[in-house]
């Protein structure tokens, strides 16, 4: 029995039953190792095909789908920033021109105000000035007077003094044609 042992015994395996060499070289076990081969790899191909492949497609299209929804938000919040820079800019721009026309209008009301003022001290400046004017010429008008009367007064005690009889006409006829000049 030993010699049909060893007469169905492969070329791959020793006579004690361990392999000579590699098994996985042996021409005589190659039909059987690609058979598993391709069992296996069809059940890999299956596996992947219906479980592995499925799933990876599914957390890729989500991952699109994020990075496109990000990708539009983003833009979103891109153009509303440059909306609303471009709303500051208009309302800094606005605040500009009505802080100009406050700026310019309260200087006219001060320029008013100051030519107001100007003209009522021009106004109390040239009342003043007359009321100084009639002053003086009442002053030279009461001072003319006062001299003609101190130069009569005078001019009689002085008539007097030397001995001669002066009437007051005389006198003031005399002092009146002096002062005439």
């Amino acid at each position: 029995m030993a010699t049909e042992t060893t007469g169905t015994a492969s070329a791959c395996v020793g006579p004690d039953g361990s392999a000579i060499g590699m098994p996985q070289l042996c021409a005589d076990w190659m039909p059987n190792q690609i058979f598993w081969l391709l069992i296996a790899l069809i059940a890999i191909y299956f596996v992947l095909s219906r479980i592995a492949l499925p799933r990876i497609a599914t957390v890729l299209a989500e991952r699109q789908g994020t990075i496109t929804n990000d990708l539009a938000a983003a833009e979103d919040l891109k153009q509303k920033a440059l909306e609303a820079e471009d709303a500051y800019n208009k309302a800094l721009a606005d605040a500009r021109t009505e802080a100009q026309k406050i700026i310019a209008q309260n200087k006219a009301e001060m320029q008013a105000e100051l030519d107001k003022a100007i003209a009522k001290a021009d106004a109390e400046i040239a009342a003043k000035a007359a009321e100084s004017e009639k002053a003086i010429s009442d002053i030279r008008a009461t001072a003319v007077e006062s001299v003609e009367a101190v130069a009569k007064d005078t001019a009689g005690a002085i008539v007097a003094a030397l001995g001669g009889q002066a009437d007051d006409s005389t006198v003031a006829a005399a002092v009146d044609a002096q002062m005439k000049g």
